[in-house]
């Protein structure tokens, strides 16, 4: 049986990363499209997968990994809409109909973060399990939780960047959320490392990079700590521009321990293949909206036993 041929759409504050493909290692096409007003955004990328369709066959669905926040109750009538965000004109946004609309296959919708998620699970760092967790940390922090295999959310999708974090004794940094001040993506979020240090992240050296990262990684523990103890994820996987920072992941594994306690005592908490980078990188959110959109052709194709409709066959 040939490989499906699927879209995916990573949309960020950014830019749009529209692909065409099976896998990260089989994509047929790839576009990317500056992210500007929602109408001409969209519809370009749209053009996109038509032309793809055109050329080379119809697509079997699409899935979007979308900023947000985003309405994701199935049945809810603004499901597939953003929220109140961030990115000037999308707040109300219908992310997800115009491609339902416009192409005629299946669309299916999460967020960014859960795409990451997915595509570190099902090629990533986190292939072959079934609970652990994706944290971005780049800019803001953001967080998936996989477990048991199915993305969590309810009311809203998870916003792990928001958790409560204690304060590092002397840390006098008031925090950059404009929620909640020093919230942990306030306190160890790209924009807060650059600015309680006066410079951006990657331009730290020296003493003061050695001491952005023993501070970084303290607070990255001590959300860490939470997650572990409310998801019990067998594996946490980050990305992001700030994990990519050399040394960071030894200082952050001892951190942990030293957080943890002791408590409740596993060893598999300490080891090496406990807390690690992301294996995808930039193809994270993209190879989610693969699993996304593989998904929605599943759950689109007839059941045995049943006609082409879906109905029961004779």
């Amino acid at each position: 049986m040939s490989a499906p041929r699927l879209g995916s759409i990573e949309s960020g504050g950014s830019k749009f990363v529209c692909l065409v493909g099976s896998a990260p290692e089989r994509i047929e096409a790839e576009t990317r499209i500056p992210t500007g007003r929602p109408g001409p955004t969209l519809a370009r990328a749209i053009d996109f997968f038509r032309e793809a369709a055109a050329t080379s066959g119809p697509l079997e669905a699409i899935g979007i990994a979308s900023f947000g926040p985003l309405e994701l109750r199935p049945g809810h009538a603004r499901f597939g809409h953003l929220a109140a965000t961030p990115k000037p004109g999308w707040s109300g946004v219908d992310v997800a109909g115009p491609f339902a609309d416009a192409l005629g296959v299946p669309v299916s919708i999460d967020t960014d973060v859960n795409g990451a998620a997915l595509g570190e699970g099902r090629w990533g760092a986190a292939r072959g399990l079934d609970t652990y967790v994706y944290l971005t940390v780049g800019t803001g922090i953001g967080g998936g939780a996989v477990i048991g295999g199915k993305v969590v959310r309810g009311l809203i999708h998870t916003e792990m960047g928001h958790l409560t974090v204690p304060r590092i004794a002397g840390d006098t940094f008031p925090g950059s959320c404009p929620f909640h001040g020093d919230c942990w993506e306030g306190l160890a979020g790209g924009e807060a490392m650059g600015a309680r240090w006066g410079a951006p992240a990657e331009e730290l050296t020296g003493d003061v990079l050695s001491e952005a990262l023993r501070m970084e990684a303290a607070y990255l523990a001590a959300g860490i700590r939470n997650i572990v103890y409310t998801t019990a994820p067998q594996r946490i996987v980050i990305g992001g521009g700030v994990a990519a920072f050399p040394g960071l992941f030894p200082l952050l594994r001892t951190e942990l321990t030293a957080t943890l306690a002791g408590y409740p005592g596993l060893p598999e908490h300490s080891a090496e293949d406990f807390v690690v980078p992301a294996r995808l990188g930039r193809l994270a959110g993209p190879a989610g909206g693969l699993v996304l959109a593989a998904g929605a052709a599943a759950s689109a194709r007839p059941s045995p036993g049943t006609g082409p409709s879906g109905g029961t066959g004779a």
